[in-house]
């Protein structure tokens, strides 16, 4: 199987139906997604995505999508747990499986398919997303995440220029070197990554060689720079990923309370 960074732009329906997720046009997202598994029905890619479209679309309703909420570690702690919708938890938990479970095929069929890891990487990572940020279940999104940065370790052994791989460690190592010492000790004899110089590091390479997960790892560049006081720096990602997905309002809405 190719390389996701081996297609390009919007060429094909994956392409284009993440760019409608980063212009936040999740219905037009969808139908893309659908049509690409259709097209491709044993690519676990294609549920990922469509899993990815049904994250980031409750995302956007719960208003979970905040730079300043990351940015500011008291706010982040403060956090209340949000009401999902039953009905895109489930199409979520089902797509998950889905793509869980066509890369195992995969797998089984090449124990060597980068790609297949990668996918895995995929769930593994929306779902701590959807534990850390909708039901603030922190032990159960940590030990996804970890979940998520041994698959990427895999990929990455496997193909070390599937740069999108790199997001799952370097979102780890960034998010859990923001706790206080004796939490991050802690937390390192578990296995799990607390080097925020290697973090930024790991979400510099996706932001600038990655193909489908490069917006976001653009996105927490902006909330690191806010959190070393850099608002330019802030401003200056901000407003490159508005001109790209003009359609995002959150980007212009993000860009204009940075003073």
């Amino acid at each position: 199987m190719a390389r996701a960074e081996a297609r390009p732009l919007c060429c094909d329906a994956l392409n284009q139906g993440y760019h409608d997720l980063y212009n936040l046009d999740f219905a037009d997202a969808h139908r893309q997604f659908q049509q690409w598994m259709v097209a491709h029905p044993e690519d676990p890619m294609g549920p990922a995505a469509d899993a990815a479209a049904w994250l980031f679309g409750e995302f956007d309703r719960l208003h979970v999508i905040d730079v300043e909420l990351f940015a500011d570690q008291s706010r982040f702690d403060a956090r209340q747990r949000l009401t999902p919708d039953p009905a895109v938890r489930s199409s979520f938990e089902q797509r998950t499986a889905q793509a869980d479970h066509l890369a195992d095929l995969a797998l089984q069929r090449n124990q060597h398919n980068a790609m297949a890891y990668y996918a895995k990487t995929l769930v593994a990572g929306m779902r701590s997303d959807y534990a850390l940020m909708i039901d603030k279940h922190d032990l159960g999104a940590l030990s996804y995440s970890k979940q998520a940065s041994a698959l990427s370790r895999q990929a990455l052994a496997l193909d070390p220029t599937l740069y999108d791989a790199y997001l799952a460690t370097g979102v780890e190592n960034y998010m859990l070197s923001l706790r206080f010492a004796p939490v991050r000790w802690l937390l390192s004899l578990t296995g799990s990554g607390t080097d925020r110089a290697e973090g930024i590091r790991q979400l510099n390479i996706t932001a600038a060689q990655g193909h489908y997960l490069a917006p976001f790892a653009r996105m927490m560049l902006a909330v690191a720079a806010l959190r070393d006081n850099q608002p330019q720096q802030a401003r200056t990602i901000l407003a490159a990923l508005a001109q790209e997905y003009p359609h995002n309002a959150l980007y212009r809405f993000e860009l204009n309370r940075i003073h």
